[in-house]
């Protein structure tokens, strides 16, 4: 049986291209075991405000934890999930929906606040963001299907397949960026087909503040267009 398998680092609040890729798996695995990097979208994300894109950032420890993996990553900041409630609240107080999907994440932002390990606030985040998108797909994590030592000694490639094999996947996507790393050779190996997202193509939809911004949160597309929001992750063009 065809069964496609999206493998990822979670993202905090990401934007629509990302659970647009979900859209397209059978399985999503989230490998939060490899090395943390800074300034990425980890632990960050941006909104549209009335002075422009901001970002909504998550502080966490860093300091002589240079090699930690994602899910060893401890946010740092108490606070950033009211920081975060009330840079949006702001921001869409104009906003179509604020009045049927603000008060949504503000809670869901509010559940998460104490949790202490970021992994943990971007897989309940992920989870709530998909039901709310009417994205049906199963999730795990990386170290459900492998040992962890084994995982973080293999090559990225080898790890990828060897996942995608274990979570019995016929086919593997991942985003445009890696078709600059990937090797093909350990997914041939097993009999896996690779492809790619394609993430030309979306449609604007309304926003505040000016011209079009497309690389934003998905919380941007949900405020704006409400139940609406899932219509705008199909794209116009393959």
């Amino acid at each position: 049986m065809a069964k496609t398998v999206v493998i990822t680092q979670s993202n905090y609040l990401p934007w629509r291209g990302y659970f647009d890729m979900f859209r397209t798996a059978d399985e999503v695995v989230l490998l939060d075991s490899v090395q943390y990097t800074r300034r990425d979208w980890r632990n960050r994300n941006k909104i549209k405000t009335a002075n422009g894109p901001a970002w909504l950032t998550i502080a966490v420890e860093v300091k002589g934890r240079f090699s930690q993996a994602i899910d060893e990553t401890r946010i740092a900041d108490a606070g950033w999930a009211e920081t975060h409630r009330r840079a949006i609240a702001l921001a869409y107080a104009r906003a179509p929906h604020v009045a049927e999907i603000g008060g949504w994440i503000d809670g869901l932002l509010s559940s998460v606040a104490q949790t202490p390990l970021l992994t943990d606030v971007n897989e309940a985040l992920l989870r709530a963001l998909c039901e709310r998108l009417g994205i049906a797909v199963p999730m795990r994590r990386c170290t459900d299907l492998l040992d962890r030592d084994a995982l973080q000694a293999m090559e990225p490639s080898e790890r990828l397949a060897a996942l995608a094999e274990r979570a019995g996947a016929t086919r593997y996507v991942s985003g445009p960026a890696a078709k600059a790393y990937l090797d093909h050779g350990p997914f041939e190996r097993r009999g896996i087909e690779v492809g790619w997202m394609d993430y030309a193509g979306y449609p604007e939809y309304p926003q505040l503040w000016g011209g079009f911004e497309p690389a934003v949160s998905v919380v941007d597309l949900l405020l704006n267009t409400g139940a609406d929001a899932a219509r705008y992750l199909d794209r116009t063009t393959a």
